[in-house]
C-alpha cells in the first residue's frame, strides 16, 4: 500500500521528504525550533546536564510518551464514554487523573524526586483532613457549636459553624441537639453527644460532613460554568472550620508534626509557610484565647526543630512564615495586624521571613488602594529595625486589564521578591521583561489553578507561556488538603505538569526545584545580597548555592536510580 502511494504521489508531481528542497526546509524548521528552545527557562540547566541525568530524563520521556498512549486514552473511541465521564487524555482535569495517576510508572518517579523548597503554601490548608478530624475526637474536651440550628440541606451545606476546647465541660445531657429546632444559639455540644446523633449517619456520617465542610469538593472542581466567585465561596468557609480545630495546642502539635514528616517524606527540604491568624490559639488546657501570637509561633518552632533532630527530618533544612494579612481588611485592622507581624518578627526573628496580602483578588482590595498603607508598614519596620520582604499574590485572576490583573504592576514596583500565582503574567509582555531583569520568580500553583475554576485543566494553564519566555518559575501546591489533593507534598503538581506539556520533561522540573532553592529565603538578606545570591547561583558561597550543590548530588543519585530501576525502558539498549 506504501508502493501504491509514494507512485501515485510520484506521478501527481508531489515532492518527497527526501527531495533536497524538502529536506532543506526541514533543516530550517529544526533550527527555528532549536533557537526558541534557547530562550526556554532550562535550556542553560540541559546544556549542563551529566550523562547519566541525560540518559534518565530520555528514559522519562519514553515513560511518559508509552503512559500517553496506553493509560490515557480511555473512552477516546466511544461515543457516548462522556456521559459517564470515561473520556481520558494527556492532561485531563486533576480529579479524573488523580486515582490513575498514582498508579503510573511517572508517578513512582516523580514522587521519589528531589523538590527543593517549597514556597506558595498555605499552612491551614495542607493538614490532612482525616487526620485533623480524628485529632477532634481523641483531643478532651473539644465541642461543636453554631449561631444557630443545622437542620436544612443548606445548613449543611453552607450555615456557620465551629469547634472549641473547653476544660470543664457541663455534664447536663438534655440540651436539645444542634441539629434541633430547639437548639440555643452557641451552646456548646460535646462532639462525641452531637456525632452520635447526626441525623445523616450517625458518627461516619458526621466525620463525612465535617470533611466535606473543610474541603472542595471534586463535583465543585468542575462547575467552571459557575464561575471565580462561586467556587471562591465555597473555598473561603473551609478555613473557619479547619482553624476552630487547629488552633488548640495539642492538635496543632500532632498536626504540624504528621505534615512536616509529609511534606520531608515527598523530598521537599525547605518549606515557606502562608498564614492568616485570625482565630486566636489556645494553650493546652486553657480556655481563654492567647492574647497575641507568641505562644503560636514559640509552639511552631519548638516542633520544627524537634522534627530536624528526628529521623523523618535529618535532611529537612528548615520551614518559615510568610505573615499574611487579609487583602479585604480595611486600613484599621491593617495596621493593627501589622504591627503584630513587625513584633513577632522582632520576638521570632528566624521565623517570620515576608509578608504577603491573601484573600481573594478580584474581590479584595488592590494593591495600588492599598500603596499607602504598605509604605507606611515599611517605614515602621525601618523604624523598628526590621526589613519584612514582600512576597505578594498578584493576578490570581482570569481579568485582563481590570485593577485585578494590575495588581500585578504594583507587586513589581513594590519590590516583591517572587509574585504568588502571576496566572495572568503572560499577557504582559513588558511585565515579563522586568520581572526577568528583575530577577522574581512566579510561585505557579497548577492544580489550585485548576480547582478554583482559573484554567480547565493543564492544557490550558499559562505555565508554557511563561516558562517559554525564560521566567523563573517555581512549582507550589497552595491549599493541597483543601483542594483534595488526599497527600501532602509536591508530587501531584509535579506529575500533573510534567504529563499534561510536553515541552516540560525531567531536566524542566528539575529547572523549577533549582529556581525554588536560588528563592528561598533560607536566611533575612536586604535586597542587594538577596539578588547577588540569585544572579551567583551555584557558584556563589553562601547558603543558597551550598544547598543548590546538594540538589545537584541528590538530583545525580536519583538519576542514577531511574536508570537502574527503569533500564527496560531505554530504547537505546
Amino acid at each position: 500500500m506504501a508502493s501504491d502511494n509514494k507512485d501515485w504521489e510520484l506521478e501527481e508531481g508531489i515532492p518527497q521528504v527526501e527531495d533536497p528542497f524538502i529536506q532543506q526546509y526541514l533543516k530550517g524548521r529544526n533550527a527555528l525550533i532549536a533557537e526558541e528552545q534557547k530562550r526556554r527557562h532550562d535550556a542553560t540547566f540541559r546544556r549542563t546536564l551529566s550523562p547519566i541525568a541525560a540518559q534518565a530524563c530520555k528514559i522519562v520521556s519514553q515513560i511518559r510518551a508509552r503512559e500517553q498512549n496506553e493509560v490515557w486514552t480511555q473512552g477516546l473511541d466511544d461515543a457516548t464514554a462522556h456521559e459517564s465521564d470515561e473520556i481520558l487524555y494527556p492532561g485531563v482535569m486533576f480529579h479524573h487523573a488523580k486515582g490513575r495517576m498514582e498508579k503510573t510508572n511517572l508517578w513512582k518517579i516523580v514522587e521519589k524526586m528531589p523538590k527543593g523548597s517549597l514556597l506558595h503554601a498555605h499552612m491551614d490548608a495542607m493538614f490532612d483532613i482525616d487526620f485533623l478530624v480524628d485529632q477532634a475526637f481523641s483531643t478532651p474536651g473539644m465541642h461543636i457549636s453554631a449561631p444557630a440550628p443545622l437542620i436544612t440541606k443548606q445548613d449543611f451545606e453552607s450555615a456557620l459553624f465551629g469547634f472549641e476546647f473547653v476544660s470543664k465541660p457541663e455534664t447536663a445531657t438534655d440540651k436539645p441537639a444542634i441539629w434541633s429546632e430547639q437548639y440555643e444559639a452557641s451552646t456548646l455540644i460535646p462532639i462525641q453527644t452531637a456525632a452520635s446523633s447526626f441525623p445523616n449517619g450517625g458518627e461516619a456520617g458526621f466525620r463525612e460532613w465535617v470533611k466535606s465542610r473543610c474541603m472542595i469538593m471534586p463535583e465543585h472542581s468542575y462547575k467552571h460554568h459557575h464561575g471565580v466567585d462561586a467556587i471562591w465561596k465555597i473555598f473561603k468557609g473551609c478555613f473557619g472550620v479547619i482553624n476552630s480545630i487547629l488552633m488548640y495546642e495539642p492538635i496543632f502539635r500532632a498536626c504540624l508534626r504528621r505534615m512536616l514528616g509529609q511534606l520531608a517524606a515527598d523530598g521537599i527540604r525547605y518549606v515557606e509557610f502562608r498564614i492568616v491568624l485570625r482565630i486566636p490559639f489556645r494553650k493546652e488546657g486553657s480556655d481563654e484565647p492567647e492574647t497575641d501570637h507568641a505562644e503560636f509561633f514559640r509552639v511552631f518552632e519548638e516542633e520544627m526543630n524537634q522534627f530536624k533532630e528526628s529521623e523523618a527530618g535529618k535532611n529537612f533544612y528548615e520551614a518559615r512564615i510568610i505573615w499574611c494579612s487579609l487583602r479585604i481588611l480595611p486600613n484599621a485592622d491593617l495596621v493593627e495586624d501589622m504591627k503584630n507581624c513587625i513584633a513577632m518578627k522582632q520576638s521570632f526573628p528566624d521565623v517570620i521571613c515576608g509578608f504577603d496580602l491573601v484573600g481573594q483578588e478580584d474581590t479584595g482590595r488592590s494593591l495600588v488602594d492599598l500603596v499607602p498603607i504598605l509604605f507606611w508598614f515599611k517605614k515602621q519596620c525601618a523604624e523598628e529595625g526590621e526589613d519584612i520582604p514582600f512576597f505578594f499574590h498578584a493576578g490570581e485572576t482570569l481579568g485582563d486589564g481590570d485593577a485585578t490583573d494590575k495588581n500585578l504592576f504594583d507587586a513589581i514596583l513594590l519590590g516583591t521578591r517572587r509574585i504568588g500565582h502571576g496566572f495572568s503574567l503572560y499577557k504582559h509582555p513588558l511585565l515579563i521583561d522586568l520581572v526577568k531583569e528583575k530577577n522574581i520568580m512566579v510561585e505557579c500553583c497548577p492544580i489550585s489553578n485548576e480547582i478554583l475554576r482559573l484554567t480547565s485543566s493543564i492544557k490550558s494553564h499559562p505555565l508554557p507561556a511563561m516558562l517559554s519566555r525564560g521566567v523563573p518559575v517555581s512549582l507550589c501546591n497552595d491549599d493541597p488538603a483543601i483542594l483534595g489533593h488526599g497527600k501532602n507534598g509536591l508530587t501531584h503538581d509535579f506529575w500533573q505538569v510534567m504529563q499534561g506539556l510536553e515541552n516540560v520533561d525531567l531536566a524542566g522540573l528539575a529547572m523549577m526545584v533549582q529556581n525554588s532553592i536560588q528563592w528561598s529565603c533560607y536566611e533575612d538578606q536586604t535586597t542587594a545580597e538577596w539578588k547577588a545570591e540569585i544572579g551567583e547561583g551555584i557558584l556563589g558561597e553562601g547558603i543558597k548555592a551550598a544547598r543548590l550543590r546538594e540538589f545537584y548530588s541528590d538530583f545525580e543519585k536519583f538519576c542514577e536510580w531511574v536508570v537502574m530501576e527503569f533500564a527496560e525502558f531505554d530504547e537505546d539498549d
